[in-house]
């Protein structure tokens, strides 16, 4: 029987996301051409606080109103030029839709349409063709090779642009390397996190959150973070190094001065009294006595974004033994990975929908990454909303694992309760 899901519908709206920003909402609605029913799918957009400079654009007001952040221009380009370029086209192949929308804005980078406005109508199409044809998203994307949960990689301690403390680096992240379930590894992760806001409260230091739910106390330098993230670990009853390990996220790109050419800690500078700044070389030794010291297993931009050169060193003196990921490196695109494949530069690649800006092209720079060896993480960003739909995206692809935050504010927790319902359907009685 030949399904078809012709699109009869195209709408989007302004929203707020987690920030409190405004961000798109888009729905799709499509018919099934044997049954005759209809069924709505509906996708927000996340954004970044941290942003690469390579990303697709986000589209904003630049109006007074909401200080410029508006995305009416996105919302209107959903509600005139997407809905027209897709009516009547057909949503079960998504491939075709995104080619649809792609041809519609004609550039590389959505700026004509905005990154916002063309991938809220991609994951919307696809959730409305989950819909019609009675599926889980993550079956309908994934097919049968939908069989792995993806270890959680949870935000505990927050810094950078994600919050307003003394933390330069901007993730500090656990991840339950022995846990048998995503069940159980959310469990694990959730208990060392509230022994962490016990410390903070015994150590006089604050239990405020930043933007992903993560702890945010001033502290000195990276070697006290980790060895407060340790002692949680501990006091939780696990064994850091085998039990969990730890992940940073350093988005050295926020750092890196080009004038002075080097990296600048204002943090660490202003509690220790000095000014701190690193060079590429430093970094690197800096990443590699952290990773004796503690139970690193991954970092994340741990250089900046256009350093391929210092890139392909820390992979040469670190990438047996850690996990490198390029981020704001990478954005989500195939051309950019594909250099740092042929550069030796990194070894897995973080996954932002939002930074490419359809499912098609995320899910291409997935395949790329896995027939090189590269690691894959599906990832949320700092401004997000209740959508749970990365989840369904991680099990689809099979990634190793996902970056969604805390255990702390629903934009996050919803992601993880997403994830405990797959678990749920993939293994019963588990």
């Amino acid at each position: 029987m030949n399904v078809k899901l012709p699109v009869r519908e195209v709408h989007a709206r302004e929203i707020l996301d987690s920030r409190g920003n405004p961000t798109l909402e888009a729905e799709v609605v499509v018919e099934n051409s044997v049954t005759g029913e209809l069924a709505c799918g509906r996708a927000s957009v996340p954004s970044g606080a941290s942003t690469g400079q390579f990303e697709a654009v986000e589209l904003r007001d630049g109006e007074v109103r909401y200080f410029g952040l508006g995305v009416r221009r996105a919302v209107g380009n959903v509600n005139a030029k997407l809905r027209e370029a897709l009516l009547s086209q057909d949503a079960s192949c998504q491939r075709k839709i995104d080619e649809r929308i792609l041809d519609c804005d004609g550039t590389q980078n959505k700026e004509n349409l905005g990154a916002n406005a063309c991938l809220g109508v991609s994951m919307a199409a696809a959730r409305a063709a989950a819909e019609a044809l009675h599926l889980p998203l993550y079956q309908y994307l994934g097919g049968i090779h939908t069989v792995r949960m993806p270890v959680p990689m949870m935000n505990i301690l927050n810094g950078g642009k994600h919050a307003d403390n003394t933390v330069d680096l901007q993730e500090f992240m656990i991840a339950p390397v022995q846990a048998e379930s995503f069940a159980e590894g959310l469990r694990v992760c959730a208990e060392i996190y509230h022994n962490l806001k016990g410390l903070c409260r015994e150590k006089g230091l604050s239990t405020g959150v930043g933007d992903e739910g993560g702890f945010a106390p001033d502290l000195p330098d990276a070697e006290s973070v980790l060895s407060l993230i340790v002692e949680a670990v501990e006091k939780s009853g696990y064994a850091p190094g085998h039990d969990i390990k730890i992940a940073i996220d350093a988005a050295a790109s926020e750092l890196y001065d080009k004038r002075a050419g080097c990296y600048c800690f204002p943090g660490e500078s202003k509690m220790k009294g000095k000014q701190v700044l690193r060079s590429a070389e430093d970094m690197i030794a800096y990443y590699e006595g952290l990773a004796r010291e503690f139970p690193l297993f991954s970092l994340e931009d741990g250089l900046d974004e256009e350093d391929w050169d210092g890139w392909q060193q820390l992979t040469k003196r670190l990438g047996n033994r850690l996990q490198l990921v390029g981020d704001d490196l990478f954005v989500t695109n195939v051309k950019r990975l594909a250099a740092g494949i042929q550069k030796g530069a990194g070894n897995a690649i973080l996954v932002k929908v939002n930074q490419i800006g359809t499912l098609t092209e995320a899910f291409a720079a997935v395949r790329l990454a896995k027939e090189n060896g590269f690691g894959t993480i599906i990832s949320h960003r700092s401004g997000e909303t209740e959508d749970a739909i990365i989840a369904d995206i991680a099990v689809a692809v099979n990634a190793g694992q996902i970056k969604t935050g805390a255990p702390c504010r629903m934009d996050r927790v919803a992601k993880y309760n997403r994830l405990l319902r797959i678990e749920e359907e993939l293994y019963p009685g588990r």
